[in-house]
């Protein structure tokens, strides 16, 4: 049995080359079976993301995995091998299956601990599992690997704090309002990142009620998406001190919320806490309002340094996510040899057996009564045994041995033993 993994990703190759490798969901179920189709390929499990592209594989002893995968790619993406082939990796075995458990886990991601990766390698699963290019070792790798990103989010903090500007956000507003439910939300702009905010905060409780853009008929899009209000935006400032977060993104060359803006909507939320993220450059917010009591503004380099304080953090737990993963691959290795142990025990003794049944047809010992045949059957039958009881005294104990798949393949390769 050879477990391989080969492929490529936003370390080793550029966007460029991902993309023209990449494969659509719909044309995995063809690209599966296109790979099946290969001799030598017992199962095969696509993972294709925007920052990687991977062929999973359990093959025949004899064949090259980075040639094969290679080739498949070239043949079904169009792509030259040459433009490509250099930025591959290749893994196999047991740095196979810990490549699978860092992936599902998200310690091979872009952003250490995001949580969508996890979604995607179950999605690249249930495909492969649907076209039947799954079912035996590699459905257990996959099984397993699945548990293990379980436990690494249980017992590590890896993605507990917020490393994207839009999470930091919510991070922070969370910090100063504690609970986010019903507060109420105002953006002003429609740049991508305070959207993307604003969808964090209404999901962890928060409503937003106004939406402001100096394009009006891209505030109501958004303010009719979220169940709120749309305001023109020369009316905002009549109507902000309403909100508890204000987030702002707007190109405007000059401070649109000033100190005095500040002081006036305190007064009209009698003293109420009122939170500002300026994601804006130039910023949108002036700094002074921070000078007023129950006022807080955060502009985009505070969420920068509150994203590389969490990164540290996140660097941290995955240092014990990394060890997680070792043990787990050590505990999943030593299941796998016990699999893989009881079928070659058993396939070994019927091929011995087999022989010495091969070779008493031979001596024609069906010429003999049937009390000497019984006699040479036991003899022979002892014999055999009695050679194999100290081979197999020994192979039981390889499930606990390192290389013990090493040497279980040997066998099954020496004395030919089929899967």
């Amino acid at each position: 049995m050879q477990l391989s993994l080969v492929g490529l990703n936003h370390r080793t190759a550029p966007i460029e080359v991902r993309e023209r490798l990449h494969f659509a969901e719909k044309d995995l179920p063809a690209a599966l079976h296109a790979l099946r189709e290969r001799p030598g390929v017992n199962e095969a499990l696509i993972f294709s993301t925007c920052n990687r592209v991977e062929v999973l594989a359990r093959l025949e002893d004899e064949i090259k995995a980075l040639p094969l995968v290679s080739d498949f790619l070239a043949a079904t993406r169009r792509v030259a091998r040459g433009s490509f082939e250099p930025l591959l990796y290749h893994h196999s075995q047991r740095e196979a299956i810990r490549h699978v458990f860092r992936v599902a886990s998200s310690l091979d991601s872009m952003v250490v601990g995001e949580p969508q990766v996890l979604g995607q390698v179950k999605a690249a699963y249930a495909t492969a599992r649907a076209v039947g290019s799954l079912g035996g070792i590699l459905d257990e790798v996959l099984t397993r690997s699945f548990a293990v990103a379980k436990k690494v989010r249980a017992e590590t903090g890896i993605a507990t704090t917020a490393v994207s500007v839009s999470y930091a956000a919510v991070e922070l507003a969370r910090k100063i309002f504690g609970d986010l439910e019903g507060r109420n939300v105002f953006v002003i702009g429609a740049g991508k990142m305070s959207e993307l905010a604003a969808r964090h905060l209404l999901h962890s409780g928060a409503q937003a009620i106004f939406v402001a853009n100096r394009t009006y008929a891209r505030a109501q899009e958004l303010a009719q998406a979220w169940g709120g209000k749309a305001i023109q935006y020369d009316d905002l400032l009549k109507h902000i001190s309403q909100a508890d977060i204000i987030l702002s993104s707007t190109g405007a060359p000059h401070y649109i919320i000033k100190k005095e803006h500040g002081q006036r909507f305190l007064a009209e939320r009698r003293n109420r806490p009122m939170f500002f993220i300026d994601i804006a450059v130039p910023r949108d917010i002036d700094p002074a309002l921070n000078e007023l009591d129950n006022i807080f503004v955060y502009d985009i380099d505070d969420l920068e340094q509150v994203i590389a304080a969490n990164r540290r953090e996140r660097a941290r737990e995955a240092v014990r996510a990394e060890e997680i993963i070792e043990r787990e691959v050590d505990r999943f290795l030593t299941r796998l040899k016990t699999l893989e142990l009881g079928p070659t025990l058993v396939a070994l003794q019927e091929k011995l057996h087999g022989i010495r049944k091969h070779e008493l047809e031979r001596a024609r010992w069906r010429n003999l009564t049937p009390e000497q045949q019984a006699v040479v059957e036991e003899m022979t039958r002892s014999l055999v045994n009695k050679i194999l009881h100290m081979p197999l005294t020994q192979m039981k104990r390889l499930p606990q041995e390192p290389d013990g798949l090493k040497f279980i393949e040997f066998l099954r390769r020496t004395f030919q033993l089929k899967d």
